[in-house]
């Protein structure tokens, strides 16, 4: 090799070596910036994330199970003589009597019209109040699909 190339060669060494070095003292100078106390911008930027993603997950998980569950507790409470319900176990039977005082009721389920005892807690749906749910909002849709008439 050249003493010309070789030299060139430690020129372009050197020079990207600094500019590396450059490079490292600034990130340094940052680093350092960053160790010390800002106020109330490094503050807010600290608990700022984890704020946003608590929030995030309340709207997202909490507040529709809330929901949901309050949704269940009205229509448990509104169980009637003569709803047909569905457990959390699967028995789909009819409502024969609500006691209040104990919060039970008493199904008739099959052919042989047995009667179970159970706890209003147990009910998971109403199947009586969401068909009804579901006619009225046919019902609401096709009065709104109809055409209306212009009576002059």
């Amino acid at each position: 090799m050249s003493k010309k190339f070789l030299k060139a060669l430690a020129a372009l060494t050197g020079a990207s070596m600094a500019a590396a070095m450059g490079t490292v003292t600034a990130f340094a100078e940052d680093a350092a910036a960053a160790q010390q106390p800002g106020g109330i911008g490094t503050l807010i930027s600290t608990f700022a994330l984890p704020i946003l993603l608590l929030v995030f997950l309340y709207f997202i998980m909490i507040r529709p199970q809330r929901k949901a569950e309050k949704e269940t507790l009205e229509m448990q409470k509104n169980l009637q003589i003569g709803d047909e319900v569905i457990t959390i176990g699967g028995i789909v039977g009819i409502v024969l009597r609500v006691e209040e005082a104990t919060k039970t009721v008493v199904l008739e389920t099959g052919s042989d019209r047995l009667k179970i005892r159970m706890m209003q807690d147990a009910i998971k749906e109403n199947v009586t109040a969401r068909e009804a749910a579901a006619a009225a909002k046919a019902e609401k849709m096709k009065a709104r699909t109809q055409p209306r008439s212009n009576k002059e």
